[in-house]
């Protein structure tokens, strides 16, 4: 994979091993917004024991997991999705990717099985930075920024992704890839 340089929509940050934050250790945080005005961001690695029926009444019924998407504001529901030509009020990520958009479409669309797993992954919380705030961490080494695929991003299995992403940056990165969450406990 090809390391990139600056941080802009549509890309991810791979964080460090050195980053030892509760919220970021061992993250790939998706960039849905990266602009004049700060960046917001999705954790798209880490599943929560929650799924969407238990978060929201809105979704009886519906056993979709739930992801932690970050810090900020996590009494709030987010998504990613692939369909912005039926989800209208969607928010362009990638050529294939979309955020947001009309809910009472996503339920509907839900019910006759349009959306699935596949094809759209919800979020609770997200991850922000003020303006320069994110250049900054990373000229401070705690990202790496990659382009993902959308397979990636929308992942059969979140938990590899962290040291699947970083053994892609080649051998100098792949020791990495199994460094321990708590280095301590090594």
């Amino acid at each position: 994979m090809k390391k990139e340089i600056k941080p802009s929509q549509g890309k991810i940050l791979i964080s460090e091993p050195s980053l030892i934050d509760f919220f970021f250790k061992q993250s790939v945080i998706l960039l849905t917004e990266h602009n004049e005005n700060g960046t917001f961001g999705l954790i798209i690695n880490k599943p929560t024991h929650l799924k969407l029926s238990e978060v929201s009444g809105d979704f009886a019924g519906f056993q979709f997991p739930v992801y932690f998407g970050g810090p900020v504001s996590t009494n709030h529901l987010f998504y990613v999705h692939q369909l912005e030509d039926k989800i209208p009020e969607s928010l362009k990520i990638t050529d294939k990717l979309y955020w947001g958009g009309n809910i009472e479409i996503i339920k509907n669309l839900m019910k006759i099985k349009t959306l699935t797993t596949e094809n759209i992954r919800f979020f609770i919380g997200y991850s922000g930075w003020e303006v320069n705030q994110l250049e900054h961490e990373v000229t401070e080494h705690s990202w790496l920024i990659a382009t993902p695929t959308i397979e990636q991003i929308i992942s059969n299995n979140p938990s590899a992704l962290w040291p699947t992403m970083i053994k892609s940056f080649g051998k100098e990165y792949a020791i990495w890839a199994n460094f321990p969450s708590d280095p301590l406990m090594n």
